[in-house]
């Protein structure tokens, strides 16, 4: 897949779990667009949101799909249980393989650090020189970049538990092979973290 897509949709005080049904009629409905590759609602951060993870094979799909959303008159077929949706757009880190589901959480981290106004391709770089290390401590199940907004870095860790976290990021840490030398160099201090489960459909356990 060359593009991936974040849709994140604030639902009303405890929606998520009400929409559920409804969200996993239309993310893989018969006019859906796209790979439904995870759906998940966090658990540590920003609340009553459901963040739906897809992959696309051009733009022209993507906004496509997007336009199925924006344009209809029940937006996710859940529409009386949403307040906001927000999508956005990105590619994957070049040297990175294709998101594959499967069951490595159900902990999972969302990070996103904005960049410097230059920080994208030296950020991509220090990362390819870091990131086989890394996996050594734990999976990535993917790294992308922005293309919209402002530029930022957003990357995604599952992990068994909250404690395997700790202990990997730690780990790393401890032993230099993380973060990637001179890697934050690029980065500005706008960082966010989220902790989401998955959703009982989504293909990312």
């Amino acid at each position: 897949m060359t593009y991936y897509e974040i849709a994140t949709l604030k639902t009303v005080i405890f929606g998520a779990g009400k929409a559920a049904p409804a969200l996993q009629t239309w993310l893989n409905g018969p006019d859906a667009k796209g790979t439904l590759l995870g759906a998940f609602t966090p658990d540590i951060g920003d609340l009553n949101e459901v963040l739906i993870l897809r992959g696309f094979d051009s733009l022209d799909q993507m906004m496509a799909e997007r336009d199925r959303a924006l344009l209809s008159d029940n937006p996710m077929g859940c529409a009386e249980l949403l307040v906001d949706m927000r999508f956005d757009s990105y590619k994957p880190f070049d040297f990175l393989p294709a998101i594959q589901p499967g069951d490595f959480g159900p902990f999972y981290e969302f990070r996103t650090y904005t960049a410097r106004l230059n920080g994208i391709a030296p950020t991509m770089d220090k990362w390819r020189d870091a990131v086989p290390k890394r996996l050594e401590y734990s999976p990535l199940t993917i790294a992308m970049y922005g293309l919209d907004g402002a530029p930022r870095v957003t990357q995604i860790w599952p992990y068994r538990s909250l404690a395997d976290r700790t202990r990997a990021r730690g780990e790393s840490v401890a032993d230099g092979n993380w973060p990637p030398k001179g890697g934050p160099d690029w980065l500005t201090p706008n960082m966010t973290s989220t902790i989401a489960m998955p959703m009982a459909f989504s293909p990312l356990k």
